[in-house]
């Protein structure tokens, strides 16, 4: 019950990670380095705390894949924080969960493996409702902010599939080991990026937007993937699998409560498909790898 608690808490935070950041004056890429630094920052701290220090061995071996899945995270979060900015949260959300389709797609390729009817089911699912998110509701009508803000979320979605993906490459580590790694490396990376484009004059947001930046780093981030990863080893795959839906079906009920974002039955309609689709793809991977499905868990750790 304690692991039920834990996973449900941490799916909570993540899906009401959209309306803090819509409350954020600083850039996309500004609050995705402070993100990275104070998340990692957080989570070496429990590192230290729970006497289970990363194993530099282990990062050794796999620093390649640990340094570019650290960097895809990086600008993930950019594109997630752009796609919120200029479509609904709900929209957002629902663009980014096309990830475990994507990686259907794309794992004949990568991991060599046969292209399934279901993954061409699920694919298809997901573009239909896609086509249903952007045609519907108050932010699709007549505004190509809207699409861009889609386009920003399945971008965000591809760096999360290669994420998802590269993931299956790390041996040797715990998914809280890695996480840390991942975070650390992507404020190495978001660093110079972040100096050459918006500046680090994180000061002139306001007193306001810093603490809420401190806010989504320390609970959304830290806190967030130490319960995650906590619950994590106590629930078997399925349920790990499906507690992970609570995230967007959150960040859909959030976005009505707080920002007035009410989402219409076409959207609804697609949001269904998208969340079948996705589910779906978990759910096959799960069963090829008789494991927990990575979608699953990269689904948390990316949000």
């Amino acid at each position: 019950m304690r692991a039920k608690v834990q996973m449900i808490a941490a799916m909570l935070l993540f899906g009401s990670l959209g309306v803090f950041v819509r409350h954020i004056s600083l850039t996309s890429g500004q609050l995705a380095l402070v993100r990275a630094v104070v998340g990692s920052a957080v989570l070496l701290a429990v590192s230290f705390l729970s006497g289970r220090r990363p194993r530099m061995s282990a990062v050794r071996r796999n620093w390649k894949v640990l340094l570019c899945s650290g960097a895809a995270i990086g600008f993930n979060w950019i594109l997630l924080f752009e796609s919120y900015r200029y479509t609904t949260i709900a929209a957002a959300t629902l663009s980014y969960y096309c990830a475990p389709v994507l990686v259907m797609l794309l794992a004949p390729a990568v991991l060599r493996e046969r292209l399934q009817l279901s993954a061409v089911a699920c694919t298809l699912a997901a573009v239909a409702g896609m086509a249903l998110v952007a045609g519907a509701g108050p932010s699709a009508a007549g505004q190509p902010r809207a699409a861009l803000g889609l386009g920003f979320g399945l971008g965000a979605a591809a760096l999360y599939a290669c994420v998802m993906l590269l993931g299956r490459f790390v041996h040797g580590l715990t998914g809280l080991e890695s996480t840390l790694i991942q975070l650390a490396v992507a404020a190495v990376v978001l660093f110079p990026y972040v100096l050459a484009t918006d500046g680090l004059d994180i000061a002139s947001a306001g007193t306001g937007s810093l603490l809420l930046a401190l806010l989504v780093a320390v609970v959304h981030t830290g806190v967030g993937y130490w319960l995650y990863f906590s619950a994590l080893p106590a629930l078997s795959w399925q349920t790990a699998a499906t507690f992970c839906y609570i995230d967007p079906v959150s960040a859909i009920f959030f976005s009505a409560l707080f920002l007035g974002e009410q989402p219409g039955l076409w959207q609804l309609a697609g949001a269904a498909l998208i969340l079948g689709a996705a589910f779906g793809g978990e759910w096959w991977r799960g069963r090829r790898q008789n494991s927990a499905p990575t979608p699953a868990a990269d689904s948390a750790k990316n949000r």
